[in-house]
Order: C-alpha cells, then sequence, then structure tokens
C-alpha cells in the first residue's frame, strides 16, 4: 500500500463523515444554516482533492 492509497482512503472517509454531517445538518436545522453551508463547503474542498489525486494516480 502506498502513502497515496492511504490518502484516498482517508479522504473518502472523511467524504462519507462530512456528506452524512451535511445532510443531518441540513434536515434539523435547513439548508441556509452556517453550519450546513459550512459542511457543504468543506465537502466540497475535500471532493476536490479527491479528484485531483484521482487524475494524478491515473496519469501516473
Amino acid at each position: 500500500m502506498q502513502i497515496q492509497d492511504v490518502t484516498l482512503n482517508s479522504l473518502e472517509d472523511a467524504i462519507q463523515s462530512l456528506r452524512s454531517q451535511m445532510i443531518t445538518s441540513g434536515m434539523q436545522k435547513g439548508l441556509n444554516h452556517p453550519d450546513t453551508i459550512s459542511y457543504s463547503q468543506q465537502l466540497d474542498i475535500s471532493l476536490n482533492k479527491y479528484q485531483c489525486l484521482m487524475l494524478h494516480q491515473e496519469n501516473n
């Protein structure tokens, strides 16, 4: 297992967690609540990192 695999796995875990937290927050507090928006932004960042790592892995 390479370091990149560990990073991908940890990002996948973070993405799942953030997605769950965002959905829960959205259902309980509303879609425009600052907590929900924060989870959404963190999820976007994690998804972008994941996509970059996947593209890098495909190109190697």
